[in-house]
């Protein structure tokens, strides 16, 4: 086995604490303080003289699974990294890496999967790049996509309304901006898309066919913003709640309390997760958002969430408080339990 403090290993790409580990060893050295919200932040974009950026490399396998393909997560995953900055998407790069071999039926497939789900989204694939690796060298195929957005009228009235509460130093989504008293909400069902993945590589069939959440959600969070009283938002993607929550605790100095009975799962990965000894909280997803909403917007924006095809099965599970550190979950049988930083991803791959 690879030593991990010596090379590269899969732990460095799952999305936990050797991630974010590595991140700051080497790459955090090339912030030189350029953007409204720059590199420092650490988020999955950035902010430059009002243009949000991201980019995102993707290597899922299989590629094609239950519930969607490379193609279609590619798409919605950097729409999703603009929209959860609280950009509106305009316009995407596409960069292909295919290895030899590679049955063009599939790549036909994949490029529709991005056109259909590009339009779902409202936005534009405008420029790209393609290369072809000798077989052998690839696993099938990698796509990369870079994005752009700008801010939208329904971003300002959520900061006109959060203003009310606190002061804001920045006016858009990012961790900086949560304070003791916010709502923790979560758009829906969590661990769907990491099972889905492992039944399509695994072939494991568990009692109810799960497919993956797979979708671009800009459209759901313009809703909630219009509501107004965000103060942040972040899909949770490698390493799933436990992360991303672990994430927020730090960036913003405070504590972060959840309940587990609070917490929406399908029965169907619940037994998975319990068949296959896997914590639910570090499960990735890929069509779900994580919000912190001021206590008094919170009910609104629940509301708001219901009325969209992808926040119907929205909940609020906890709330952040100054007087803790870290990330406390009450069990549903009424104990508490410290939720750390996951190491890696149970399940990689799955983006």
């Amino acid at each position: 086995m690879s030593d991990p403090k010596s090379v590269i290993t899969l732990l460095h790409g799952a999305g936990g604490a050797y991630m974010h580990n590595l991140i700051k060893e080497y790459f955090l050295q090339l912030y030189d303080g350029f953007g409204e919200v720059g590199l420092n932040v650490l988020d999955d974009a950035a902010v430059i003289n009002g243009i949000v950026l991201t980019t995102d490399s993707y290597t899922v396998r299989p590629i094609f699974f239950k519930g969607g393909d490379i193609g279609k997560l590619s798409v919605s995953g950097t729409v999703n990294d603009i929209s959860m900055m609280g950009g509106d998407p305009i316009a995407l790069s596409l960069a292909v890496v295919i290895e030899e071999g590679f049955p063009k039926s599939d790549l036909a497939k994949i490029v529709e999967s991005i056109k259909r789900t590009a339009e779902d989204a409202g936005v534009h694939i405008v420029t790209g790049d393609t290369k072809v690796m000798e077989r052998g060298s690839l696993d099938k195929i990698v796509i990369n996509t870079s994005g752009i957005g700008v801010a939208s009228d329904a971003l300002e009235y959520n900061f006109k309304v959060l203003s009310r509460t606190r002061s804001v130093k920045y006016k858009w989504l990012v961790p900086m901006n949560i304070k003791d008293g916010d709502k923790i909400i979560v758009s829906g069902t969590i661990g769907d898309h990491a099972i889905a993945i492992l039944s399509s590589r695994e072939g494991i069939e568990f009692e109810s066919n799960v497919v993956s959440d797979v979708a671009p959600l800009n459209k759901m969070i313009k809703a909630v913003l219009e509501v107004g009283g965000v103060a942040d938002a972040k899909d949770p993607t490698r390493g799933g709640l436990a992360d991303l929550l672990n994430d927020w605790a730090d960036k913003s100095g405070l504590g972060i309390y959840i309940r587990e009975s609070e917490i929406p799962v399908k029965e169907e990965v619940s037994s998975a997760v319990e068949f296959l000894g896997l914590d639910l909280l570090e499960l990735g997803n890929e069509g779900k958002a994580v919000l912190a909403v001021s206590p008094e917007m919170a009910r609104d924006v629940l509301d708001a969430l219901h009325k969209t095809p992808w926040g119907k099965d929205a909940t609020i599970i906890g709330d952040v408080r100054k007087d803790m550190e870290g990330v406390i979950l009450e069990t549903v049988v009424g104990g508490k339990r410290l939720v750390t930083r996951p190491t890696g991803d149970p399940v990689p791959r799955i983006c």
